[in-house]
């Protein structure tokens, strides 16, 4: 009772000063084997439901999927192991780690366990966890399609020459050259994207899918919904996104400037609408999207190499139209302005 009396006193002082919390870095001290090494410790003692296994702070905060819960509630009850689908960024300047992994939540049967998604944020501060950021994708297909993977690509783990690195403020610049190039789609803005880049959401190639025995490969130029088929660039230049009509929150939550690696949490917005009518790169009038309001919550990872975006991993899953994130004000949450939320 005593932690919990001090979790909720403390909800409120966190609460009131968010803007100065993110404004906080973490001391350093915490090498990426660290961080990765909290991830771990933090899901063992969820699984075990059993708060006193991991190193928190006394002022901790925590949400899942956009809720502020209290330590030991949410996923804490249902967490029944760790998958072997295990992507992390570690951001060891700003002391905050971010990952997505396979996991298995409870089942009706208990020698069975349920297949969900997670995508999870921990800031490290003085060796205990001050913050916590839960998003569960609950979709048994969605887990399939990642497990079978076994481990994410080759290319997130990479590490880039040191004379080749960008700075923080670039990678983030690029990878939010992603979300404006999308959100104003039109086909006509310099999109920065690699000749090989690839995206992959909840497990699906999403992006130079090979084109299915007997059929032909879109046009661009005549095709009415953007296709899997088509490369990152020929997505965009086709204008055929343009009914994502907001993408908000644009929190970039780590990154990682050894590996070119930046994590974001955002949202897309589809209101439906008159937004579902818009004017194709070619100048043809489209209907597309949505028919009701509609909004994706997105953890997104980007491989930036050369100032070009070189792979795309994402997880998503519909909630609640105009859903915020729990950690933005309610103006910031419903801003497309790109928030580096660790600095």
């Amino acid at each position: 009772m005593k932690f919990l009396y001090k979790l909720g006193a403390a909800l409120f002082i966190v609460v009131g000063s968010l803007s100065s919390a993110q404004s906080q870095i973490g001391n350093g001290e915490c090498n990426r084997q660290c961080l990765e090494g909290f991830v771990d410790r933090y899901l063992d003692a969820v699984i075990d439901n059993n708060p006193n296994a991991v190193a928190l702070a006394e002022i901790v905060r925590f949400t899942e999927n956009g809720q502020q819960l209290a330590i030991g509630d949410g996923l804490w009850n249902t967490l029944k192991s760790k998958g072997d689908y295990r992507l992390f960024v570690a951001d060891v300047p700003a002391g905050q780690i971010a990952f997505i992994g396979t996991i298995q939540e409870d089942h009706a049967n208990p020698d069975l366990g349920t297949g969900a998604l997670l995508a999870l944020r921990l800031r490290i501060e003085n060796d205990e966890i001050s913050e916590i950021e839960h998003f569960v994708a609950r979709s048994t297909d969605a887990w399939e399609r990642v497990s079978a993977f076994g481990s994410p690509r080759a290319a997130f783990s990479e590490v880039i020459p040191q004379r080749e690195r960008m700075s923080r403020s670039d990678l983030i610049a690029t990878a939010n050259m992603y979300f404006t190039g999308m959100q104003q789609n039109d086909g006509k803005m310099d999109y920065p994207f690699s000749d090989d880049c690839d995206r992959f959401e909840n497990g699906m190639h999403s992006t130079n899918s090979p084109t299915p025995a007997g059929q032909t490969r879109p046009d661009p130029a005549t095709a009415s919904n953007y296709s899997r088929e088509w490369t990152c660039a020929e997505q965009f230049e086709s204008g055929l996104l343009h009914f994502v009509h907001r993408i908000r929150d644009r929190r970039f939550v780590a990154v990682d400037q050894e590996r070119g690696v930046v994590f974001s949490i955002v949202f897309f917005d589809h209101p439906g609408g008159d937004t579902r009518n818009f004017t194709a790169a070619n100048g043809r009038d489209i209907t597309a999207g949505p028919t009701q309001p509609w909004t994706w919550y997105i953890a997104e990872v980007f491989k930036i190499e050369n100032s070009e975006i070189a792979e795309i991993e994402a997880l998503l899953e519909r909630v609640p139209y105009g859903m915020n994130s729990g950690w933005s004000t309610w103006e910031a949450g419903m801003s497309d302005r790109a928030q580096d939320v660790t600095m």
